[in-house]
């Protein structure tokens, strides 16, 4: 199964990397961009800068989401099994979904980077 999965989401990977790539929107992109030697490949850099920023804010709150929810099943779980214990659980479990939720505040910074301050551009564009 997971190899089936595997392969589904590559192709629907590269389908959609050959279609941006390809789209009409590219085209029109680069004919917008003045005087430059190679606009294609300004706009190539934006589109996978605008792909690497999704699925960085996509997979870190995905993480983020898994974490936050497997925190309150546990907690209400040993709250059930444990009543008298419940301020010290509760405790732990906040600062759990604390963590959890910091590690989608920081794939939100790297997708902000990527998009508005990119290092690369300079390296590549000068």
């Amino acid at each position: 199964m997971y190899r089936t999965t595997a392969k589904v989401l590559f192709s629907f990977a590269a389908t959609a990397v050959v279609y941006l790539l390809t789209s009409p929107v590219v085209a029109f992109a680069a004919d917008v961009i003045p005087n430059q030697q190679d606009p294609y490949v300004k706009v190539i850099f934006s589109v996978g800068a605008m792909i690497g920023a999704g699925l960085a804010i996509g997979l870190g709150c995905i993480g983020a989401g898994a974490g936050i929810g497997n925190a309150a099943a546990g907690a209400s779980e040993a709250v059930g099994r444990n009543p008298a214990a419940q301020g010290k659980i509760m405790m732990t479990m906040m600062v759990g979904m604390a963590m959890a939720e910091s590690i989608a505040i920081y794939s939100l910074v790297i997708s902000l980077i990527l998009l508005f301050v990119n290092p690369f551009k300079a390296f590549l564009f000068g």
